[in-house]
């Protein structure tokens, strides 16, 4: 069968992606980047927040079509959404042939085997009544990287233990469970062998990596065994928590030149009442401190981190708090969400009484300032030189190069744009040194620079 995928949402989404699409061709079957040549199409789904809804339904809706005048014989429907909303999925869209939840990302052959040989029209699924998903992938199971050859996501844990108010993933999810430290490292070394210069070590909490085990010290230990991976450059932590970050994790940052000086802390909102809402641990002034503390600990460590506007009870006065936070800290990267009312999470009982209106204008003008802090500090950075790893040619021009600093995350943070080069010069997943010439709103200008 010729095997065609889409997957939405977040890297940790795509990690699952990456190893169905592993198991379909450990199985034979042929993958196709062609929606409308696929045999069996399958859509990894997103729940998270409303638009994250929308856009699955609309990509299903839209893969569906290719059954009546493509090559589609088949549609299956996994992750998130497929979890949430199996029974109303089947009901309400009846061209989906079969279901598979989070936890059932390792039944994606006998869906398409089963779907490839349908008789009953029945929608099928691989659903356990009342169990959390409990699936994690290892080191041994195929995987087929959807993302460039020289960076690999590795998902070193799942699921999440804590009760965020506006959060649906723990349902989803199920509990948090590390994967064991040796099968990582050997996922690493694999990785390395193929290429991989950056890995990108992701959960829901990265920082409470190996807690569940009763291993104090678990992530620390992990980098530094990651350190020594040969072909690895960097290291990248992503989606930290901010009471789960401690000195041993600070430490092995600042000692291993590998892992790169870069953390990654959705922090949510910084007014302490509506932190209390959210039911998030800590306070405005405890992440002063902490901030400070991971400062002074890893010097030019780069910050990045999330913020939820409009949440239930929100008001001016705690936008103002917000904004007053981010002046304080300047922080390197910043992204800003509006509140999703989500049913199944403990804020949904809240009466969600901020207007989409206002949330927008909120996140319009938080993302505002943080802008106009960020393009004082990038100015300050013109004449200094860097390393950075190249990414390919701009999508603007062919003979403009874009490429990331250590601290900058594919993706989801800005980018150097290297001009006055010989692109053909520079291979995707090289490193470049270069000297810092220009700012061009979030991004940097670059060129190379000489020795």
């Amino acid at each position: 069968m010729k095997i065609g995928l889409i997957s939405l949402g977040c890297p940790k989404n795509l990690v699952d992606s990456e190893v169905m699409l592993g198991l379909a061709q450990q199985a034979g079957h042929e993958l196709t980047n062609d929606a409308a040549d696929a045999e069996v199409l399958v859509v990894n789904t997103c729940a998270f927040i409303d638009r994250a809804k929308e856009e699955s339904i609309e990509t299903i809706l839209e893969m569906a079509q290719h059954k009546k005048d493509g090559a589609c014989r088949r549609l299956i429907v996994t992750g998130c959404m497929a979890e949430r909303y199996r029974d109303e999925l089947t009901r309400e869209i009846p061209e989906i042939d079969a279901v598979l939840g989070t936890g059932e990302v390792e039944e994606i052959v006998g869906a398409i085997d089963d779907v490839a040989r349908l008789k009953p029209r029945a929608p099928l699924t691989f659903y356990r009544a009342g169990a959390l998903p409990t699936y994690i992938y290892d080191a041994d199971t195929p995987r087929l990287l959807a993302t460039p050859k020289h960076y690999a996501y590795v998902k070193i844990a799942e699921g999440c233990d804590y009760k965020c108010a506006f959060c649906i993933i723990p349902t989803l999810r199920g509990k948090y469970r590390s994967r064991p430290a040796e099968s990582i490292v050997r996922e690493a070394r694999a990785l390395a062998s193929r290429g991989v210069k950056e890995l990108l070590l992701i959960s829901q909490d990265t920082t409470f990596y190996g807690i569940d085990r009763g291993e104090r010290g678990a992530l620390a230990r992990l980098l530094r065994e990651l350190n020594k991976v040969d072909g690895l450059e960097w290291i990248r932590l992503l989606y930290l928590y901010p009471t789960t970050i401690d000195e041993a994790t600070l430490s092995a940052m600042a000692d291993c030149e590998k892992v790169c000086k870069y953390i990654d802390l959705p922090l949510q909102h910084a007014s302490n009442t509506i932190l209390k809402r959210m039911k998030r641990p800590g306070t405005r002034q405890a992440y002063d401190t902490l901030l400070s503390r991971i400062r002074a600990r890893v010097a030019g460590v780069a910050l990045r981190t999330t913020f939820i506007v409009g949440f239930p009870g929100e008001t001016s006065a705690d936008v103002d708090e917000l904004c007053a936070f981010i002046r304080d800290q300047a922080f390197d990267h910043v992204g800003v969400f509006t509140y999703s009312h989500e049913e199944g999470t403990s804020a949904h009982a809240l009466a969600d009484d901020v207007p989409a209106q206002t949330k927008a204008s909120r996140r319009t003008h938080v993302m505002a300032l943080q802008k106009t802090l960020v393009t004082k500090r990038l100015q300050q950075r013109i004449g200094d030189r860097a390393r950075i790893l190249v990414e390919g040619p701009s999508s603007e021009h062919d003979l403009v190069l874009r490429g990331r600093l250590a601290t900058q995350a594919p993706d989801i943070d800005a980018s150097v744009y290297l001009t006055e080069c010989d692109p053909s010069a520079f291979r995707p997943g090289s490193f470049a040194e270069v000297e810092i010439v220009g700012v061009h709103d979030y991004d940097l200008i670059a060129r190379p620079s000489e020795s």
